[in-house]
């Protein structure tokens, strides 16, 4: 039997039966910042996933890591259900890790190295619940084959260069900017954008019956 046809044969599990986060303050972070980089890149050929395993040695399923949300820009937006380095041809260009006191030697030891020798061009560690983290909110940059922080701009936000976004802590979350200033609205900010404008509407139906009315 030939190598690739052993290759072949190999099991990639899809799920290595952890939960997506230890809180629900972690998961509703992933999922917000799932949502919105998906809505922020929805015409752009890039791919955002949360919560998959990937594999970065062909033949080796226990050489794999599952970043809580990243992107990965100049692919196909096609659901994949695992990642496979040596088939999508690249690693992710940014990773985002919702930290915690039980994940934080490997989000800041293994996986940081990982992530580095692999080549993910940057790094951001969130700590939702501020348990060790200080400041809470860190990013890195890729130089060489290390990592080097990213210092926050004049008004204390990180600046992603591969994201083109801003990133800040505000109200113990992460807020998401465009250089420009444009606030990215997580999913229970549309969803108030969206009762607002649609009492705004009908505030506006009921004047123009109620001028309709008087000029009879």
């Amino acid at each position: 039997m030939g190598a690739s046809v052993i290759l072949d044969k190999i099991i990639y599990p899809e799920s290595d039966g952890k939960p997506m986060g230890e809180t629900d303050t972690h998961v509703t972070e992933i999922l917000d910042l799932l949502a919105m980089l998906r809505h922020h890149f929805r015409d752009s050929d890039t791919y955002v996933g949360a919560n998959m395993l990937c594999y970065y040695e062909q033949g080796d399923p226990a050489a794999c890591y599952c970043p809580d949300v990243f992107v990965v820009f100049e692919t196909f937006k096609t659901p994949r259900r695992i990642w496979k380095i040596w088939e999508e041809g690249k690693p992710q260009d940014v990773i985002f890790e919702v930290t915690s006191k039980k994940s934080r030697w490997e989000d800041q030891g293994t996986k940081k190295a990982l992530y580095a020798g692999l080549g993910v061009g940057e790094y951001f560690l969130f700590d939702p619940l501020q348990e060790y983290l200080k400041p809470p909110l860190q990013g890195f940059r890729l130089h060489g084959e290390s990592y080097a922080p990213i210092e926050p701009d004049a008004d204390g936000a990180l600046r992603s260069e591969r994201l083109g976004l801003k990133l800040r802590l505000d109200k113990d979350v992460v807020a998401l900017q465009t250089t420009e200033g444009r606030h990215l609205l997580r999913p229970g900010e549309i969803a108030i954008r969206q009762e607002e404008m649609a009492k705004e509407l009908q505030r506006l139906r009921e004047e123009i019956e109620r001028l309709k009315s008087g000029s009879k």
